[in-house]
């Protein structure tokens, strides 16, 4: 069913696409008899606008990911693709020709998603793969040299992650997205409450009752509660409108917490240093 509705929505994108460069076609065949300047800076608008559009959508296909959760073959494609959409922006007479380059390597990244996906032996030629750069005090050198890093780098990941004593730690791998995973020395790791013979309450996600002053009525009735039991909130804590919440939160257990609106502002000032 998820590889049916990948399909799906593939296939509507690739027909939209297609739509677009048909439509620009058109459109530039008729500017170009009409041979108008104005027309010309029109054309350019709507060339920027459809660039804007195309990169959009693939974005959309190819998917949500952070920049530290990049591999390399992902952020050398994002980049060529983001440089033909400029190029598709300014290109009056034949923008179909940007447009297909972008489908093109928009549908290549999509396939080599999905091939890692169905296929896991092949994330290691696609990806990479995890390297130990350090485990139980000692430094591997050549992994240093496999993951083209120099101590002095090493070093800085390390205190990023909030390790300046190089003897706290257990094991550090080197993902293939370039990020630095550290296993801390057992007795170096922060205390948890299993360590304390605690059993603190779980807590919960909080759901948005209120924003910007605005009621999320639905939201309100997908926790079971009503416009009776919010105005009552709101007037425990001497609010009697709601366009006076900011934000309004309530998790399952109905702990509610408010923020109200305020035109106060903080001095930034208060966090200069100041000369005697």
């Amino acid at each position: 069913r998820i590889k049916r509705d990948m399909v799906c929505r593939t296939l509507d994108g690739i027909r939209l696409l297609t739509l677009c460069v048909y439509a620009c076609r058109k459109f530039g065949q008729y500017i170009e008899r009409k041979g108008d300047w104005s027309m010309n800076f029109l054309i350019l608008c709507l060339t920027a606008l459809g660039s804007f559009g195309a990169l959009f959508l693939i974005a959309k296909f190819i998917g949500h990911k952070q920049i530290a959760q990049l591999d390399f073959f992902d952020y050398i494609t994002g980049i060529t693709i983001g440089s033909i959409a400029a190029e598709m922006a300014t290109e009056l007479e034949e923008p179909w020709k940007p447009l297909t380059a972008m489908v093109i390597y928009g549908g290549a990244t999509l396939l080599l998603s999905i091939i890692s996906n169905k296929l896991p032996r092949t994330r290691k030629y696609l990806n990479g793969t995890p390297t130990i750069l350090m485990d139980h005090g000692k430094l591997y050198h050549e992994n240093l040299k496999k993951a083209k890093l120099d101590l002095s780098e090493f070093m800085v990941m390390c205190r990023q992650q909030g390790y300046f004593d190089l003897t706290n730690i257990q094991t550090a791998v080197f993902e293939y997205n370039g990020k630095l995973t550290i296993l801390p020395v057992s007795s170096q790791r922060p205390a948890t409450p299993n360590d304390m013979n605690l059993a603190p309450e779980q807590e919960l996600l909080f759901t948005e009752l209120i924003m910007d002053g605005r009621i999320l009525e639905d939201n309100l009735k997908r926790m079971g509660l009503d416009l009776t039991w919010l105005d009552k909130q709101l007037k425990q804590r001497n609010i009697y409108s709601p366009h006076d919440v900011f934000l309004a939160v309530c998790d399952r257990n109905l702990k509610f917490v408010l923020y109200e609106k305020t035109s106060t502002k903080i001095d930034m000032r208060t966090f200069e240093p100041r000369m005697k």
